[in-house]
């Protein structure tokens, strides 16, 4: 009889953080022309430095000099929750998930054309948006009127 709810706690517990997306203070590079960096892999993105954006993950860290950028973008994908639905309640399927993607074309070190995809946590959207306009002296370009809008108000 107890081995019911326990086997569905079980896999509550294995099944909820695939679900969960990215920590909302995290980056998650996702793709590009990266040749160090793997896809999927999770760190944290810095601009503290004041010549270089950073991407620090496990013990090693990826950077990108802020004179060297080309373009900026920003972009976000809105999804339903229906993982979640499924494992818990089918009230999930009435909230929206949303991706936060920014894309950085750059100049690498033998002058070539570069580009890096990364997901960012909602809490550093805004942050990061901001400060890279200021240390790059470039505008962001959005990909639509809503990124442009959600960007603003994290």
């Amino acid at each position: 009889m107890l081995k019911r709810p326990a086997l569905a706690l079980l896999l509550l517990a294995i099944c909820l953080p695939s679900f969960a997306g990215i920590p909302s203070r995290k980056a998650v590079y996702i793709g590009g022309t990266v040749k160090s960096l793997k896809e999927n892999t999770e760190g944290e993105m810095s601009t503290k430095d004041e010549k270089l954006l950073v991407f620090q993950f496990k013990k090693e860290q990826f950077s990108i000099p802020y004179d060297k950028i080309d373009t900026l973008e920003y972009g976000q994908k809105a999804g339903r929750r229906l993982g979640l639905a499924i494992v818990v309640t089918p009230v999930a399927l009435l909230s929206k998930k949303r991706r936060h993607f920014l894309t950085i074309d750059y100049t690498d070190a033998d002058d070539k054309q570069q580009a890096a995809v990364f997901e960012l946590g909602k809490d550093i959207v805004r942050v990061t948006l901001s400060s890279l306009e200021a240390r790059t002296g470039r505008k962001i370009e959005y990909q639509d009127e809503e990124a442009r809008e959600s960007s603003k108000g994290n």
